[in-house]
């Protein structure tokens, strides 16, 4: 179901952006959500560390130069960096059935990047528009598939 989840997620996130001109969050990026809507604290926990990749490059940026190719690595790393991190140090703060981790660690970055590059709400709705519409045409596909 991964696989499928995954292809699915990436030509609706493709006919998306080529009707409505906007990413959302990514083109793999909404097909990973799918995945995991139903762990709500999952994505809320990657939306959150691609918020705090946000705020850390505005930081970063008025120290670096950072355009281009610059700006896409280091929203990558400090996405892989912070739900690495996450993952360290939760352990300690909360129960583990408590399941608050990061997607991925590049999800979160490549998200980042496309609400920094976007405007925020946009990105944010379309994201969520893509992923609910992605899981609910692989569940309704797995519902008609022996």
């Amino acid at each position: 179901m991964t696989y499928e989840t995954l292809f699915i997620g990436l030509l609706v996130a493709v006919l998306y952006v080529e009707i409505f001109g906007v990413y959302p969050g990514g083109i793999i990026v909404p097909a990973y959500i799918a995945l995991y809507l139903d762990q709500p604290l999952r994505v809320l926990m990657t939306v959150a560390i691609a918020v705090l990749c946000i705020l850390l490059y505005r930081i970063l940026s008025k120290f670096l130069i950072l355009f281009g190719k610059r700006r896409f690595v280091t929203f990558i790393f400090l996405g892989a960096v912070l739900a690495q991190l996450w993952s360290v140090l939760f352990p300690q703060l909360f129960p583990e059935s408590f399941g608050l981790r990061a997607i991925g660690w590049l999800i979160p970055g490549l998200l980042a990047n496309n609400l920094e590059r976007q405007r925020f709400f946009p990105t944010l709705g379309s994201l969520i528009t893509v992923s609910v519409f992605t899981y609910f045409l692989v569940r309704m596909l797995y519902s008609i598939l022996p």
